[in-house]
């Protein structure tokens, strides 16, 4: 059986380009996300400082509804919290959060996080009780701006 050169170097090409296809979305899989917050923000179970923290999916997108909170240097790991699938009607191209303000003025709640582009996201999951406070308070849909990074995995946000 004869086979022709060209059709081994052409499919060795398509082969090439499959594969480092795949590996320039990999990474957003995970879809860690950087958030800077300039005043605390209470997530289940704890409130975090203002500051700038990691989140992403645990697993790498296998367990689509774990999010997992680090230090910005990932050097701490806040928590990991089982979430809910939540959809919005328009995608935005950039990290988009929901928090909730107390009515008693309180720490502003994070309700919803949702990665750039996606339309569903993950809507944290919180005690019976707060979740009855929380459908009593505004909630206030903010949309990230995005720094430049050198990471194509990851968007800085502000709010």
């Amino acid at each position: 059986m004869n086979i022709n050169k060209g059709y081994i170097a052409v499919g060795l090409v398509i082969a090439f380009a499959l594969f480092f296809e795949l590996g320039a979305h990999a990474d957003e899989s995970d879809e860690a996300t950087f958030l800077s917050f300039n005043a605390p923000v209470q997530i289940p179970g704890q409130v975090l400082p203002a500051g700038a923290y990691l989140f992403e999916l645990a697993d790498h997108g296998s367990e689509p509804n774990v999010v997992q909170v680090f230090s910005a240097d990932r050097t701490v790991l806040y928590g990991t919290f089982l979430t809910a699938a939540t959809q919005r009607q328009d995608p935005t191209g950039d990290t988009t959060v929901t928090l909730a303000e107390p009515e008693s003025g309180g720490t502003p709640v994070l309700v919803k996080w949702f990665y750039p582009g996606r339309d569903i996201g993950n809507e944290f999951l919180y005690s019976k009780q707060t979740e009855k406070e929380l459908a009593r308070d505004s909630h206030q849909t903010i949309v990230a701006r995005q720094a430049p990074s050198s990471n194509s995995d990851t968007s800085r946000a502000g709010n």
